[in-house]
């Protein structure tokens, strides 16, 4: 097997992962039928490119699969031997691709030192736990804890297979136990792990930066006593090694591509606890329809190629949002065509800075030749919507913060903001919307910041 071991441009990296997006979608998604479907078509030689997750290697014979290409940082050398080990079993020629960016230190670091949860967070579920007589189960916790669904259920999960455990499942709720007072997290042994992981990425590191054989590296790591070089590496035979240089054409279609790769804001139907607000008259656990968004529109990733950056610096480091936005939300409304048309425009308002998105959707509505119509007041100031871990927390910092006032029109409107984190701010000002008679709401927004870092 020739190993060639690439070590890429970030730049370069993101152009293949949105290149690549749509195929890992749809290796991805939740029906195993299709899966199924995707792993056949390879096998067949139906397809010549399949993405996926490290999940698909396992058990996933193919001999004559001509190459491996790791888009991100595998978790030790163990793990890359590995995956990149599923080429070239029954062809003279295959290619073992490892591409890096700069984003593989923070991605890495994040798992390994989020893989136990911290004291705060066990501090926080078992005194909770401890203040409700009959139990909490784990969706009713958002409503007490500001943790996210994930991590309140890593927390339990770990704490429940310690013995003895603080925490007992009864039926659907979790109550604290006898020992819940004194329970502390073993550190010692959380950190001995912890380094272990860092130990594995380290050698990762030293892998990419060998100077040598690279097989020979592997065979080392892999406890082989003798290990050898083995002539096809890109260290070993230079004068073999991948071209790594790039057209401007090539180039252009990728940034094309990015900017047209518009992200789906489906509506919320359900909000996160019945009957959760005192300040509005929604009630019940269903959106009713009536009363829902429809599906919407950003038109980037926060700070993604493409608009993304362009959205961040237009917030954080620019007066305002360039014209260059309002034309490529013009080119996002015309491509979506979503029907019945918006008839007028209207936005978020904000109190920090009031004029910030204010002034983009009225551009953006002369642009669209369509009335904007300022009828959604803030009412009192609340806390960012990044702050907030959970949908419960998320939804009820907005209880009381937005009314509609007057000027809302019957038909249908497009609702724009400039970067949306959980969806919640919509969700409620559109119901507030469909509340007062508007028809149809399209939200808007410059920029998904699905994870709300700045």
């Amino acid at each position: 097997m020739k190993s060639w071991m690439r070590l890429l441009d970030p730049e370069i990296c993101k152009h293949f992962s949105k290149i690549f997006s749509p195929y890992l979608t749809a290796a991805e998604d939740g029906d195993s039928g299709h899966k199924e479907t995707l792993e056949q078509k390879l096998l067949s030689n139906e397809i010549k490119v399949l993405v996926a997750t490290v999940a698909l290697g396992m058990g996933f014979d193919k001999p004559d699969l001509g190459f491996v290409i790791h888009f991100q940082r595998p978790a030790s050398v163990v793990h890359y031997y590995q995956q990149v080990g599923r080429a070239g079993r029954a062809v003279n020629e295959a290619y073992g691709v490892l591409l890096c960016g700069e984003e593989d230190e923070t991605i890495t670091n994040y798992f390994i030192d989020t893989a136990f949860p911290p004291q705060q967070h066990v501090s926080q579920v078992i005194q909770a736990l401890n203040e409700s007589d009959s139990g909490l189960s784990t969706t009713e916790l958002q409503r007490v804890i500001n943790l996210t669904y994930p991590k309140i259920e890593k927390t339990l999960r770990y704490l429940s297979v310690e013995s003895p455990s603080p925490v007992t499942k009864v039926g659907e709720k979790w109550h604290t136990t006898a020992i819940a007072s004194t329970y502390r997290v073993d550190r010692n042994t959380v950190e001995m792990i912890t380094n272990i992981r860092h130990g594995e990425q380290r050698q990762m590191r030293d892998y990419m930066n060998h100077s040598g054989c690279l097989m020979a590296f592997l065979q080392k790591a892999l406890d082989d006593p003798l290990p050898q070089n083995c002539g096809k590496c890109k260290n070993c035979n230079p004068g073999l090694s991948l071209d790594e240089s790039y057209g401007l054409e090539l180039a252009e279609r990728a940034k094309h591509f990015l900017r047209q790769d518009y992200q789906p804001l489906p509506p919320r139907k359900k909000w996160p606890l019945k009957d959760m607000f005192r300040s509005y008259s929604f009630s019940g656990t269903f959106i009713p329809s009536e009363l829902q968004a429809c599906e919407g529109r950003a038109l980037s990733i926060w700070r993604d190629e493409g608009w993304g950056l362009l959205v961040a610096r237009g917030k954080y480091q620019f007066k305002g949002f360039s014209d260059d936005l309002v034309a490529a939300c013009l080119t996002l409304v015309k491509r979506w065509s979503p029907q019945p048309a918006p008839r007028w425009v209207t936005c978020i308002p904000s109190l920090q800075r009031p004029e910030l998105v204010r002034s983009f959707a009225e551009r953006l509505a002369n642009a669209l030749r369509l009335p904007f119509v300022a009828c959604i007041e803030k009412v009192r100031d609340s806390k960012p919507q990044k702050e907030m871990a959970n949908s419960y927390q998320q939804a009820k910092n907005l209880d009381g913060v937005f009314r509609v006032g007057e000027g809302c029109l019957p038909e249908a409107c497009l609702l724009v903001d400039d970067v949306t984190h959980s969806g919640w701010t919509f969700t409620l000002t559109s119901a507030l919307l469909r509340e007062a008679g508007c028809s149809a709401v399209y939200p808007l927004a410059l920029a998904l910041n699905p994870f709300g870092v700045d």
